[in-house]
């Protein structure tokens, strides 16, 4: 992992220097994941990388945890808490349809879930413009293959240094790169909604998932499950679809 730690630097060092940038910058969560991206970049910019804190409606937990982080890798950073924003732009959104009868109650708590990750996208954006820094995302392979992120939410970056490591092994870069072990053993959580966790919305656990990548054998339930989510996420993984030229 010391070996890998070693790789992925270079490659983030690489792929700034090619865009003609200067750093990079992620949004620091709480969770394992963008722990890891937030020490890796620091190491690959240690004086050209930033971190992003973006509390919005969310666990006051969860801005302690990312501050732990910031903590144990020494990242610069700036906290800016989007529950103002979110609230005048979803419930503008929800005003204006139910003008017509048409909302859709079920559908609420995931669309609302969804533009929070994606108002922390623009966030993200918008602050990396003005450092001219490039915006690494945290998906790991299991979230990739499964499509468990938010299409042009946390799955709208740059860079996704993460995609070829299950989240056991996450687990072990964490451990090298030096993430606190309350960090590492936290419940996995996007932090939709309150009591949300990966594996209870999923129905499955990420050491299955993790087993299913790595090809061993898993209970049928599970393995179902998993490859519904990845058939019906298909479109998370590709381009915006264009026609043929007619």
């Amino acid at each position: 992992m010391e070996e890998k730690v070693t790789k992925l630097v270079e490659w983030l060092q690489k792929q700034v220097k090619e865009a003609g940038l200067n750093g990079a910058i992620v949004g620091i969560s709480g969770g394992i994941d963008s722990a890891v991206v937030a020490h890796l970049i620091k190491r690959a910019f240690p004086e050209n990388s930033l971190g992003l804190i973006m509390p919005c409606k969310s666990n006051p937990k969860d801005q302690e945890d990312a501050l732990k982080v910031v903590g144990s890798c020494g990242i610069d950073y700036i906290t800016i808490d989007l529950t103002e924003t979110h609230h005048a732009l979803f419930s503008q959104i929800e005003s204006k349809i139910k003008e017509k009868n048409q909302w859709n109650e079920k559908a609420a708590r995931m669309g609302d879930a969804n533009t929070r990750a994606r108002l922390r996208m623009t966030t993200l954006y918008a602050v990396a413009n003005n450092f001219g820094y490039m915006v690494v995302g945290t998906d790991n392979a299991a979230e990739w293959h499964t499509g468990y992120f938010t299409k042009y939410g946390d799955g709208g970056v740059d860079l996704v240094p993460l995609i070829h490591f299950t989240k056991g092994e996450v687990r072990e870069l964490a451990k090298v790169l030096g993430v606190p072990n309350e960090i590492i053993h936290k419940a996995p959580s996007a932090g939709l909604w309150e009591g949300q966790t990966d594996e209870k919305e999923m129905g499955t656990t990420y050491d299955m998932i993790d087993k299913y990548l790595k090809g061993e054998e898993i209970p049928d339930e599970d393995r179902q499950i998993i490859e519904q989510m990845h058939k019906r996420s298909e479109h998370k993984r590709r381009l915006a679809a264009a026609p043929p030229k007619f």
